[in-house]
């Protein structure tokens, strides 16, 4: 019998759900129904799977109280859930209308006259996917959808800290017979996200760089993909000719949306030297105006931290920095209110490459700033990480802010903007260094992720071919 697992609420701190993880050989059960039930999905073919996600779109429109109110108690914040629950939605419609495109067969010509090509492409049967809590809904889906469209049945785990959304799906999962048997959800810890790992043909992971790796290694041995989307310590550079209020604005909102647990949150920000103070100054007065959610979900912008381990890593951050010489001008701390814990937008000068606030993911509304004498500097510091997952460029011109862009080692460059992949799915991406492995989740390549591509290879006259042996 496994052992349940208590759920804390980050607004009141208390433990107020339960999950009780599946044993082992469930989830190997699961997985192998699932697994067995993908055949009669396929052969919907792409328009009966997209009429299903339809559905099942509707249905959860039926259940959006109840899947909004479950994620405010996951997350503590409401209108992130509301923003994620629109996504979600959106980003149905989104794949269903790329689908039918993505997934046609090419058959056409080749260099040799007499053979000609038929490429196709085949489902993986099963997919996994192991998703975080900072987004519980959205990152949980983001690559289901495309993978059930593709024609793959999917089991997701989603994080033991934010799993109340589920029922709600599940209701509305319930109203789709074609989708019931190939989307299976399946609640615990890392060892239920190991066992899945053990039981799929592909594997979609996103979270931290540690657990990311167990997952890529164990996916390597059973030699199935591994898509791994990890940590990320963005960087933003602002360069002299930047529109202040405009970077300001953009950075702020980069840097503290979610209370900065996104993994493509603005985490550093490098100013040339001649517009830092008035930089700071203005970044200063704007994020002391943006409150907390704080006594109701309406009362502020800035929600509690989810998970009770990260309030300690950015106590731990905070208090590093300023030991070494960081100087807060707003925020700072981590504070305790009704139970849960909170923290402010804290704007921070004076930090360096000796502060783990400005090298090891914080995943807070943290704004460390320090200043740069030259844009090869800035470049410098901005690729002096282990992660490159995304980064932000400010400059007075476009063409200016993409000599910098094409120079960071990062897959998604936000121009005069900040955190856009947050918003903006269409452009392909790949993570750099430790922030992932695998293809981009964004993009057609999100899709054909799911696909493995066959080349029917075909003759079409009778005569010999100058290369067989029996000539005549």
């Amino acid at each position: 019998m496994t052992k349940p697992i208590e759920v804390r609420n980050p607004r009141t701190g208390k433990f107020d759900y339960v999950i009780i993880p599946p044993p082992p050989k469930l989830v190997a059960q699961q997985c192998s129904r699932a697994r067995r039930a993908q055949p009669r999905w396929y052969q919907l073919g792409v328009e009966g799977r997209i009429e299903a996600l339809q559905q099942w779109k509707q249905a959860i429109l039926s259940e959006r109280d109840r899947l909004t109110e479950a994620l405010v108690n996951d997350t503590g914040r409401l209108s992130i859930s509301v923003l994620e629950i629109d996504s979600f939605l959106a980003s149905i419609d989104r794949w269903c209308g790329l689908a039918p495109d993505l997934l046609q067969e090419l058959a056409k010509n080749t260099a040799i006259p007499f053979i000609a090509l038929k490429q196709t492409l085949v489902p993986y049967p099963l997919v996994g996917v192991i998703s975080p809590w900072n987004f519980p809904l959205l990152l949980s889906t983001i690559d289901a959808i495309p993978a059930l469209l593709a024609g793959c049945a999917v089991v997701i785990k989603p994080s033991e800290i934010a799993p109340r959304f589920v029922a709600a799906l599940i209701l509305a999962l319930n109203a789709v017979p074609q989708l019931r048997d190939i989307l299976v959800f399946v609640e615990g810890a890392g060892e239920t996200g190991a066992t899945l790992v053990e039981n799929v043909d592909l594997v979609c992971f996103t979270g931290s760089v540690a657990t990311g790796r167990r997952v890529g290694e164990a996916a390597a041995k059973r030699f199935i993909p591994a898509f791994l989307e990890l940590g990320g310590k963005d960087p933003a550079i602002v360069l002299e000719s930047a529109n202040l209020e405009l970077a300001t604005s953009a950075i702020l909102w980069g840097s503290v949306v979610n209370s900065g647990q996104s993994c493509l949150s603005i985490e550093r920000i490098y100013v040339a030297e001649s517009i830092f103070e008035e930089f700071y100054h203005q970044l200063i007065a704007k994020a002391s105006r943006v409150q907390l959610a704080h006594p109701t979900v309406e009362s502020g912008e800035i929600g509690p931290i989810i998970a009770e381990r990260q309030a300690a890593i950015i106590s731990d951050h905070l208090l590093d920095a300023v030991e070494k010489g960081a100087v807060i001008h707003c925020g700072g701390k981590v504070e305790a209110l009704g139970g849960g814990w909170w923290c402010r937008p804290t704007v921070m000068t004076q930090v360096n490459h000796s502060m783990k606030v400005m090298t090891e993911e914080t995943f807070g509304p943290i704004m460390p700033i320090m200043p740069f004498p030259t844009v090869e500097e800035a470049v410098y510091l901005a690729n002096d990480s282990i992660y490159g997952l995304s980064a932000a460029v400010f400059a007075g011109s476009e063409a200016e802010a993409l000599a910098v862009a094409h120079q960071l080692d990062a897959g998604a460059i936000s121009i005069n903007d900040a955190a856009l992949t947050a918003i903006m799915h269409e452009g392909e991406k790949n993570a750099f260094k430790f922030s992932g492995l695998g293809g981009s989740r964004m993009g057609p390549a999100a899709l054909k992720r799911f696909m493995r591509s066959k080349a029917c290879l075909i003759k079409t006259n009778s005569n010999s071919d100058p290369w067989w042996f029996d000539k005549k």
